[in-house]
C-alpha cells in the first residue's frame, strides 16, 4: 500500500521566519534547505489533495521572534497557508497541548502523520512523541528539518548536526519512522 492511500497528514511545524535568524537561536544551523524541503513536500502534499496542518508558535514573550507583533511570527515563504488550510497556534513546544489538532484529525478519521518544521530538537521532537504515543502511524522527514547548536549543562558546545542526528535517532523507531524527502517521494 501507498503512503498516500492511508491519506497522510503533513503536519508542519513552526515553519516561520524567526528561524532565518541563527545568531539569535545559538548559531549554526544545519540544513539550512529545511524549508525549501518542507516547501517541496507541501505542494506534493497539495498536488495529491491530502490533509494539511500548519503550526506554528506564539510566544508571550514580548522580546521573542515568535511573538505574534514581531515579523518572525511570519510563516516562511516557502509554506505560505493557502485559505482552506488549517492554522493552528499553539503556545508550548507541542502541537497536540493546548490546540484542537488532534479533534481535528481524529474527526478526519485520520491515522498517519508526515512531520516536518523547526526545530528538530523541540517542537519537531516533542510533537513527534505525542504523535507516536497518541499511536499515529507518524513519518518524520530528517532533511525537512533543522536545529542550532546548543551549549550543555557544563558548558560544552554541541554541533547542530549532531543534535539533529541524535535526536532523530531517539525518534526512529520508537516514535516515528525517519525518512529522507527521497525516500517520502518513492513512498507516495
Amino acid at each position: 500500500m501507498k503512503l498516500q492511500d492511508k491519506k497522510p497528514a503533513l503536519i508542519l511545524v513552526d515553519v516561520q521566519k524567526a528561524f532565518l535568524d541563527e545568531k539569535y537561536w545559538g548559531g549554526n544551523r544545519n540544513n539550512k534547505d529545511a524549508e525549501l524541503v518542507c516547501g517541496k513536500i507541501l505542494k506534493k502534499w497539495r498536488e495529491l489533495n491530502l490533509p494539511i496542518f500548519h503550526i506554528r508558535h506564539s510566544s508571550a514573550n514580548l522580546n521573542s521572534k515568535l511573538n505574534q507583533f514581531n515579523k518572525g511570527f511570519e510563516f516562511n515563504e516557502n509554506v505560505i497557508p493557502l485559505e482552506k488550510e488549517p492554522i493552528i497556534t499553539k503556545e508550548v513546544n507541542s502541537a497536540f497541548i493546548g490546540t484542537n489538532l488532534k479533534e481535528q484529525l481524529d474527526k478526519l478519521n485520520i491515522h498517519t502523520l508526515v512531520i516536518v518544521g523547526i526545530t528538530t530538537n523541540h517542537c519537531v521532537s516533542t510533537t513527534t512523541r505525542m504523535a507516536g504515543n497518541f499511536g499515529y502511524e507518524t513519518y518524520l522527514i530528517s532533511d525537512a528539518t533543522a536545529t542550532f547548536d546548543r551549549i550543555g549543562i557544563n558548558g560544552e558546545k554541541y554541533d547542530s548536526e549532531t543534535i539533529h542526528l541524535t535526536t532523530l535517532a531517539n525518534l526512529n523507531d520508537e516514535f516515528a519512522t525517519v525518512w529522507n524527502f527521497k525516500k517520502l517521494m518513492s513512498e507516495l
